[in-house]
């Protein structure tokens, strides 16, 4: 029953639907080299990929008619595991590294480094989680009702986790001001909306699924003709939005030494993809309020805003104003064009599906990714569309999902074709315990626990990882903060040893 709660959303992956007819139809077909999935009777278990299945007995009756097998329990998928086992790993390095090591940390603006991957790895797994969880639906309405239940979840937790209400582990407070309260936030809010279109259409198109492909190298493209129309609508909803809306000029507030200052921004355009005018910041400042999005947008590495880039730093006393300025990297507009990485990751689930062999999946699943791939650096170094993460544009997402493909497929064969799992049984827990682990120490409660314990004052604590704030006031009168290192743990050890620093 615990398995069974488990979510699908990239976090946790255990089947949506669990019916016996699942567990009682897995069949061997050694004759093409494969694992055994026959795609006649639904395909094999998506929680037993990453086992061997017992061979049926031989049937003696004239007809050959197939027997079902022993119901037996059923295991997780070992290399989707890993995989988003790996994506939680790169999570928590990013967040607790990227300040200190900025190449790795979200690029400025156009580009794309370690950690812009993370997102759309989370919906790649998504897509593929969906794909075998929802292989057979019973019940329509039963699997809408969990649908929408399930999303709820995901948006409840992530406003929680990331509206603001925990201030850990830089402050041992909790609670949040309406006032400002982050609507969308840096995962669970996304994964809820691309989860929800995307099962969605999963099941109410079931019974338009084939049992048995067609021939040829696009059947499985032509055999889920909807998803692909839903991600293709979604692609033409945020192209359309993103080139021809107009944006105007807009304002904004900031708390300065000399109490709040109003900034201008100067647009009146359409089609812009820089920090200021662009239709993703536009759509979010009219649908949620400027007060409701990120107020500290990884722009402000850029050379034009700070002398200390690709670091953070003062801003340039000559600095635009939009460097001041908020901006949602996740965004409702930016999420509607991530629905396009849920719907190539429930590709891969797909062809997981279908395809009997090693040797054919491979094929399907790296020929795919490396289209991608090709078509993003061509996109991107053409400037036709530059692979921007704040914008999620499609290059991004062409570049971002084929790498995804990639580590996917290579995982797939180590772990899988040539059998070497041990070595990823730590990755594999993690992507068990996705949600645990990510709630644990990516939001800071376990950074906050561990700051907990302090001797003397608060500022000697255990924790290695918080941060302390200084602020350094500019000609003009502004506030500017930036983040170092708290030696608060130094502090505690000399303390108890009654040593001081000098």
């Amino acid at each position: 029953m615990a398995d069974a709660r488990r979510m699908e959303e990239g976090l946790g992956h255990t089947p949506l639907i669990v019916n016996e007819e699942d567990q009682l139809s897995e069949k061997v077909d050694k004759k093409k080299g494969g694992d055994g999935i026959d795609n006649e009777k639904g395909e094999r278990s998506s929680a037993a990929l990453d086992q061997p299945l017992v061979p049926k007995a031989e049937d003696p009756s004239p007809k050959g008619e197939e027997q079902p097998l022993i119901k037996q329990k059923t295991k997780r998928v070992a290399t989707l595991d890993a995989f988003r086992g790996l994506t939680i790993v790169v999570m928590i390095l990013v967040d607790d590294a990227g300040g200190a090591y900025a190449r790795i940390d979200h690029s400025p603006w156009n580009g794309c480094t370690l950690a812009d991957f993370v997102m759309p790895f989370f919906l790649f797994i998504v897509g593929v989680a969906i794909a075998l969880a929802l292989k057979k639906i019973p019940k329509i309405n039963a699997a809408i009702k969990k649908i929408i239940i399930r999303t709820l979840k995901l948006l409840f937790w992530g406003i929680i986790l990331q509206g603001g209400y925990s201030h850990a582990p830089d402050d041992l407070a909790y609670g949040v001001d309406m006032k400002q309260i982050r609507w969308f936030g840096i995962l669970q809010q996304r994964i809820a909306l691309v989860y929800f279109v995307v099962a969605l259409i999963e099941t109410l198109t079931t019974k338009r699924r084939p049992t048995v492909l067609d021939p040829g190298h696009f059947s499985i493209f032509t055999a889920y003709r909807w998803q692909w129309i839903g991600g293709f609508i979604a692609f033409l909803i945020y192209m359309i939005t993103t080139y021809s809306l107009y944006v105007p000029d807009w304002s904004f507030m900031v708390d300065t030494h000399h109490g709040p200052r109003r900034y201008t921004v100067k647009c009146g355009m359409r089609g812009h993809l820089g920090p200021a005018c662009n239709a993703v910041g536009y759509v979010d400042r009219e649908v949620w309020g400027i007060n409701h999005i990120y107020s500290d947008p990884v722009w402000k590495r850029l050379k034009a805003c700070t002398l200390s880039s690709p670091n953070s730093g003062p801003l340039r006393e000559d600095a635009p104003s939009w460097c001041r300025a908020p901006f949602e990297p996740e965004g409702l507009l930016s999420s509607i064009s991530a629905i396009l990485s849920g719907t190539i990751g429930i590709h891969y689930g797909h062809v997981l599906i279908h395809f009997k062999g090693h040797s054919e999946r491979l094929k399907q699943w790296v020929s795919m990714a490396l289209c991608l791939l090709i078509l993003a650096i061509i996109l991107h170094f053409t400037d036709a569309i530059p692979i921007n993460k704040q914008l999620y544009s499609f290059s991004y997402v062409c570049f971002t999902a084929g790498a995804a493909g990639i580590v996917f497929s290579g995982f797939y064969l180590v772990i899988d074709v040539w059998g070497l799992r041990k070595p990823f049984l730590f990755l594999e827990w993690i992507g068990m315990n996705a949600m645990l682990v990510f709630v644990m120490a990516a939001q800071g409660i376990f950074a906050a626990f561990v700051n907990g314990w302090y001797y003397e004052t608060p500022e000697k604590s255990l924790n290695i990882f918080s941060t302390t704030k200084y602020f350094e006031v500019s000609p003009n009168g502004e506030e500017t903060t930036t983040m170092i290192r708290s030696t608060g743990s130094t502090d505690m050890f000399l303390s108890m040893f009654g040593t001081q620093r000098g």
